[in-house]
């Protein structure tokens, strides 16, 4: 499995963003508003970042040889879970954004201000989840086998880990 690349998390939040605003212009064009977004969120999302960072923790100590063992699925499961947490935190960094650019001209108004505020807020802790889930693949990432080494050395590009 490859690490997911920075490009496709960017497109991912641009898109989702770019989607969104036009949803929720279609929606308040139309009376629809959305309410503030609550704290809890931003708890929810640090407090799965931190679950994530976690595990990968668990993953690089027995990596460094600072942990005696680690069950091959569990490392497995961490990779997955930090790839899904990297694109979950892109796609709603890009929901979250399109209610700030929503917001963005009537900042004057004090509501739509505090909603513009909290869904900064939101934005933040999404691109955090995107960056651990990152921090984490790269902890999961494997050392180069002996074989990779001499096919890097003759040219030829190393497996993927």
């Amino acid at each position: 499995m490859r690490r997911t690349p920075v490009r496709t998390l960017i497109a991912v939040l641009v898109a989702v963003a770019v989607v969104g605003w036009l949803v929720l212009r279609a929606l308040e064009s139309r009376g629809v508003y959305l309410p503030v977004v609550p704290w809890l969120v931003d708890v929810a999302i640090l407090a799965l970042a931190g679950v994530v960072f976690w595990m990968g923790w668990a993953v690089r100590a027995y990596q460094k040889g600072k942990r005696p063992s680690l069950d091959g699925i569990r490392a497995a499961r961490t990779l997955v879970l930090a790839k899904a947490a990297a694109l979950t935190g892109a796609l709603l960094g890009g929901w979250y954004l399109a209610q700030v650019l929503v917001v963005l001209g009537d900042l004057a108004i004090e509501p739509r201000r505090d909603r513009a505020v909290a869904a900064g807020i939101a934005v933040l802790c999404s691109v955090v989840l995107a960056a651990i889930g990152l921090v984490v693949e790269k902890f999961c990432e494997l050392p180069p086998s002996d074989k990779d080494r001499t096919s890097s050395e003759e040219g030829e590009s190393p497996a993927p880990a």
